[in-house]
């Protein structure tokens, strides 16, 4: 199984499948494009809104502490119930009607050697044509009815802001950038992670001609009771050994985090390329992007999660071998529609100009 896994999905990554007209809503393995016993869902959520609103570690600041790029559910606010989001939208920007959830990550930036600023656009990711920007989520499940789907008023956090060094976690980081050497996700045929020399938990320090591509892994394990907690990571935890690789999905769970959930992965595309002239990096030559908190080492990249299935509509997903975005039992939606979904930007302030200093941060 993870030998059909790692290989199914460096196929998919490569620039070679991207050009040859794989389609992601086909099974490509039989039997409904289910890899064994386990599942993974592979879909894209289009941006609902940009703007400085933390819901989970800033509630009801308005604006909060730095940029964000959001997708989701139009229930997206400065604060969040506990209670069951999904009855509370009306339209959500992912692939899935069932999924209302709200993700949301740093935003980049670029700055320039005048010292000045500007947010490097998200672009739709492979096999997500058509999509506002956004982000692209993976959920897997090793195998059917070993993972217990999140609850109602579930909500997480992973990663460190604040954090400007390596974890030194070699292969099993939760993050990593790619850097692209060509055009059209091209210039790697490894799964995300797994490049041994294009992966980094570091911003890239070349240009890159295809762009970066940001990656960052949410723990496996679950406290089994409580739905958030003070710093919205303590009630998870990743296996014991550290985060579980993303080709794999494996690891045993400490004692105190004895229930197995979904592994969440983002995935985020920056459009890098309209900056990728040396003449207006820095003069030193140092790698000109950080992330919206003002860092530039990119080991603070982190990402938010409230859930917001319907019912037991991801609880199904995970048990029935749903793969990609091959899946019965969930309802599609084409970007046409789902990009029609947005939430009002309330904070109001520049987000696409040049600009003297980051919003929020006083860089």
């Amino acid at each position: 199984m993870i030998w059909a896994t790692i290989l199914t999905l460096s196929a998919l990554m490569s620039n070679a499948v991207a050009q040859s007209g794989v389609d992601l809503d086909k099974p490509m393995l039989g039997g409904g494009g289910r890899i064994g016993p386990g599942a993974m869902l592979r879909f894209g959520c289009s941006q609902v809104v940009i703007e400085r609103l933390d819901p989970l570690v800033n509630p009801a600041m308005k604006p909060s502490t730095h940029m964000h790029q959001v997708v989701g559910g139009n229930a997206f606010n400065a604060s969040m119930p506990y209670s069951d989001i999904f009855p509370l939208t009306t339209c959500n920007t992912c692939h899935f009607l069932e999924d209302s959830s709200n993700y949301w990550t740093a935003n980049l930036y670029f700055k320039a050697r005048n010292g000045s600023y500007k947010r490097v656009p998200q672009i739709a990711n492979q096999f997500n044509d058509g999509d506002n920007a956004g982000i692209t989520l993976y959920y897997t499940s090793g195998a059917a009815n070993v993972t217990t789907a999140f609850k109602p008023g579930f909500r997480m956090y992973t990663g460190d802001a604040m954090r400007r060094t390596s974890e030194n976690l070699g292969a099993q980081m939760q993050q990593y950038y790619r850097c692209f050497t060509s055009p059209n996700f091209g210039g790697s045929p490894y799964p995300p992670g797994a490049d041994p020399k294009l992966d980094t938990d570091y911003l890239p320090n070349q240009a890159c001609a295809g762009g970066i591509r940001s990656n960052i892994i949410f723990p496996i394990c679950w406290d089994g009771k409580n739905l958030d907690s003070p710093n919205h990571s303590d009630h998870v935890a990743h296996p014991i050994g550290g985060p579980s690789l993303f080709s794999q999905v494996n690891g045993t769970c400490p004692t105190t985090h004895p229930v197995k959930i979904p592994q969440l992965m983002f995935e985020i595309m920056w459009d890098t390329t309209a900056f990728n002239n040396k003449d207006d990096w820095p003069e030193d030559g140092s790698q000109p992007f950080l992330l919206s908190t003002g860092d530039s080492t990119g080991y603070g990249q982190h990402a938010d999660y409230v859930f917001g299935w319907k019912d037991s509509s991801l609880q199904t997903a995970m048990d029935n071998g749903c793969y990609l975005r091959n899946c019965t039992q969930l309802t599609e939606q084409p970007p046409k529609i789902k990009n029609l979904c947005q939430v009002p930007d309330t904070v109001r302030e520049n987000v696409d100009g040049w600009m003297t200093a980051l919003p929020g941060t006083g860089v």
